[in-house]
């Protein structure tokens, strides 16, 4: 071959280099004598399975066998899950032995090792490429490597010297291959893609969008924008590395209808480990706080959306091994909060071999601490602690979980009332309650700077995951502003007071002084909740999803009220002015026992509420638009969810929390839009100041009009200067008919595929990004704007149709241009505003 040429196969070389490099020993799949149906490689896994569990007699080694050789029953995520079981915690057999007086055999019960996860050394670890399985076909994977004999992972490599092919090939391979050569899966941790340029890793249950790059080999996130393709086979595959991943790191999520496996992404990996490090050095040394023992773990910031809950579960799990089983009390400040953290404890059950529990008062989280020297994961609110002189453990095995750990509510301080009443900081109720234990926060928006009651009662930062990895790991989207104030016709003076109030409430993070200028300024609610701004309200928020958002993705947006009773207002004017969206529009929000009767018919009950959860996470409910107050804006995730109107002050940390609803990862989603009706502009940028260097440069200003809209005119003209001699003026014209346009885009296709490869390419690349930037700035675009970006994503789309391998027919690509235009015509509405 050739040294200039540098194909799959030779990228197949270089990783198999690698591997050995680490410790593998490497195989070439046709030269193995082995059965092309079975997946393992037998001889090295019975051997294997022997050596590891010398202790285990002949019958419960061949048991052990039987059982992992022959998952039949259920899915192919059901049965990896049961062999995930195996593979981390050991395989349960009976076997018969002598009973120590040798006065007959007795029945045992044993567990068999997969892998001996203590020493690393005596297990085989061996790479194998073009690794042939027959199934109900004949297929053969790039890469497969073993641990002791059973196939964990899989790689598919793509060459990075065909511009056509990438590493989303991949992915629709093995999809294939999960349907073509299953018994391959059932024994697979995690799967490889890769081309070189792009390199991921994700589970059996992974959509493309949850694939995600391991950039960093030993826990330092700097540097990591453009992760060279060894970066994920030595910071994954190290041998000790690669057994810690597997026991530890992989878990089964039963929280939908179907099981979802979760592979720790590469910045969780970390944190957890540096945060049980922390835990046990604290264990090890407790640190005195206000006369009173007690240890600092730390605090772990991960950006919002960033997978911070399930971190949790990650650490708990391993925590459990590392600590010999302590006891673990998670703090939340809210009930829903609560709610959902617990929820996701629950559905990792299995992964943490325990089943949570919610603490229902203080008396229940005393029975269920007292007497207890060992496990058990209990939830509780910050609430449930009160001034006692009891405390409800002294034990010094406890680890307190805190969710969000900067809340006013962590106070540790006396505070004394006018009228002479002291009031104890819920942090130093906690610390009385729980006198030795050891505290670690989990928060999503980082501690402020003035904040030292954080500080005094976790410590300082164990791991820092900010906005700006996030958004270039793809774990997050960026978040934009949108300013429609101006839009509800208020007064100068009034908006001049609005501005005013929420300057005041984001110069100040305590809730308590928040509470307290809200009722000083209690008239806000008359204003804001007057027919006439209600009304204004609701039009523009109607007419600005129709025009721009219910056409985007799944369409699912949420709506924050200023007040339940104004919440409720924003309902009843929605429904009056489309009556036909009884089903799209919902109101969430807690109920209150002196609720108005028709309140109650409307807010439902708890088990309603879940209902509804259960209808918004559903991409193909008809319900779409959630009116919220305080429920949801934390804790509460919709992938699909891209829009939040805003219609209440917030901010600091309950600001980023919100807003961080929208940021989720979706299928093409570019970003979430926050649309602002009330002036939240500078909380924004105070908000922002606590947050990094890097990301107060890259989002300290959110504004669309200053980031998407540029960006959307710049590659307009780009694609303008591509169409250069080609008139389309036509398309733009009132008067022209549809099959006027439809023949011009026909045409615009014919002349774009009339030019070389490379300027083919660049349109198509162009146009993309040309589409992205309208997705959020849309309602900010000149009529003749919108009309000539859709001339252009029209021509885009055919042309992704005509260079797929399943060409489509003239008619057929008529057609969905067709459909295309109907689509797009009907998005521009009735009213446009004109940029200035």
């Amino acid at each position: 071959m050739s040294a200039a040429i540098f194909d799959e196969s030779s990228y197949e070389n270089a990783i198999i280099e690698l591997l050995v490099g680490l410790g593998y020993t490497h195989l070439y799949g046709p030269d193995v004598d082995r059965d092309y149906h079975n997946p393992l490689l037998m001889d090295i896994f019975v051997n294997q399975i022997r050596a590891i569990n010398p202790q285990i007699p002949y019958s419960g080694i061949e048991e052990a066998i039987n059982k992992v050789t022959q998952i039949e029953h259920g899915t192919l995520i059901q049965q990896n899950k049961i062999f995930t079981d195996y593979l981390q915690n050991g395989v349960p057999v009976q076997y018969t032995t002598y009973s120590k007086d040798c006065a007959g055999t007795v029945s045992k019960n044993d567990i068999v090792k997969l892998i001996d996860y203590v020493n690393p050394e005596n297990n085989s670890f061996v790479v194998v490429n073009q690794w042939t399985v027959i199934e109900f076909e004949n297929k053969r994977p790039d890469i497969v490597i073993f641990v002791n004999g059973l196939p964990l992972a899989v790689v598919e490599l793509k060459s990075c010297m065909n511009e056509d092919v990438g590493i989303e090939n991949g992915y629709r391979q093995l999809r294939n291959y999960m349907k073509l050569i299953p018994s391959l899966f059932i024994y697979n941790a995690f799967c490889i893609i890769s081309d070189l340029s792009e390199t991921k890793a994700g589970t059996i249950s992974s959509g493309f969008d949850r694939y995600a790059a391991w950039k960093t080999i030993d826990g330092d996130y700097e540097n990591t924008q453009y992760a060279q393709y060894n970066v994920l086979f030595e910071g994954m595959f190290g041998r000790q590395r690669f057994l810690d991943i597997l026991q530890n790191f992989i878990l089964f999520s039963t929280d939908t209808p179907n099981d979802i496996k979760i592979l720790a992404a590469y910045h969780q990996y970390f944190a957890v480990k540096k945060a049980v490090d922390s835990t046990l050095k604290a264990s090890l040394s407790p640190l005195p706080l206000g006369g009173v023992g007690g240890g600092r773990g730390g605090v772990v910031w991960h950006t919002q959306g960033s997978g911070k809950s399930l971190s949790m579960v990650f650490y708990a799990g391993l925590l459990c091994k590392a600590m010999q089983s302590p006891t673990i009390v998670v703090i939340t400040d809210r009930n829903d909060l609560d709610n959902q953290l617990f929820e996701q404890f629950a559905s990792c059950k299995d992964f943490l071999r325990q089943t949570p529990v919610q603490a229902e008062s203080r008396k229940n989280l005393y029975e269920l601490l007292n007497g207890r020297e060992a496990n058990g994961i209990f939830f509780t609110t910050m609430q449930k602690f009160e001034e006692t002189n009891e405390p409800l453990s002294e034990r010094k095995n406890i680890i307190v979980i805190a969710d969000e750990a900067h809340r006013s509510q962590y106070g540790l301080s006396e505070k004394i009332k006018a009228d002479g009443k002291i009031v104890i900081g819920d942090a130093r109720k906690v610390r009385d309650s729980l006198p030795n234990a050891i505290f670690i926060g989990f928060t999503g928006t980082p501690v402020a700077s003035k904040d030292h009651n954080t500080r005094e009662v976790f410590g300082d930062y164990i791991d820092v995951y900010d906005m700006t990895q996030s958004v270039e790991d793809g774990a997050t989207k960026p978040v934009f502003y949108e300013s429609r104030v101006i839009n509800l016709g208020l007064k100068p003076e009034i908006l001049q007071k609005i501005d005013e109030t929420y300057e005041l409430l984001a110069l100040d993070a305590d809730e308590k002084d928040i509470e307290r200028s809200k009722r000083e300024l209690g008239n806000m609610e008359a204003i804001l909740g007057s027919p006439e701004t209600i009304d204004s309200l609701c039009s523009d928020i109607i007419q600005h999803c129709e025009e721009n958002r219910e056409q985007l993705l799944t369409g699912k947006a949420m709506m924050v009220a200023y007040s339940r009773a104004i919440g409720l207002k924003i309902y009843h004017r929605m429904l009056e002015l489309r009556p036909l969206w009884k089903e799209k529009v919902q109101v969430v929000m807690t109920a209150a026992n002196n609720d108005p009767e028709d309140w109650q018919e409307i807010i439902g009950n708890k088990s309603h509420k879940k209902v509804l959860a259960r209808r918004f996470k559903d991409n193909n409910d008809p319900m779409k638009i959630a009116i919220v107050v305080d429920m949801w804006l934390t804790g509460f995730d919709v992938p699909s969810l891209a829009t939040m109107y805003v219609f209440k002050a917030m901010s600091g940390h309950n600001l980023m929390q919100a807003i961080a609803r929208v940021n989720r990862v979706f299928k093409d989603k570019e970003g979430g839009l926050v649309v602002d009706y009330i002036g939240i502009a500078s909380a924004l940028k105070q908000a922002m100041n606590e947050y990094t260097k890097r990301d107060k440069s890259n989002y300290g200003d959110m504004d669309i009009a200053k980031t998407a809209l540029p960006k959307f005119r710049e590659k307009l003209q780009v694609c303008r200067e591509l169409f250069h001699g080609f008139d389309y003026t036509a398309f733009m014209d009132d008067t022209s008919t549809d099959k006027v346009r439809a023949d011009l885009i026909k045409e615009g296709i014919n002349f774009v595929l009339g030019k070389d490869e490379s300027e083919q390419k660049l349109f198509q690349k162009e146009a993309l990004l040309l589409k992205q930037a309208r997705s959020l700035c849309q309602s900010m675009l000149k009529r003749s704007e919108r009309f000539e970006s859709t001339f252009f994503e029209a021509i885009r789309i055919s042309l992704n149709k005509f260079t797929s391998p399943q060409k489509l027919s003239f008619k057929e690509i008529n057609e969905q241009i067709s459909e295309l235009l109907k689509q797009s015509i009907k998005s521009e509405g009735v009213r446009h505003f004109q940029c200035s």
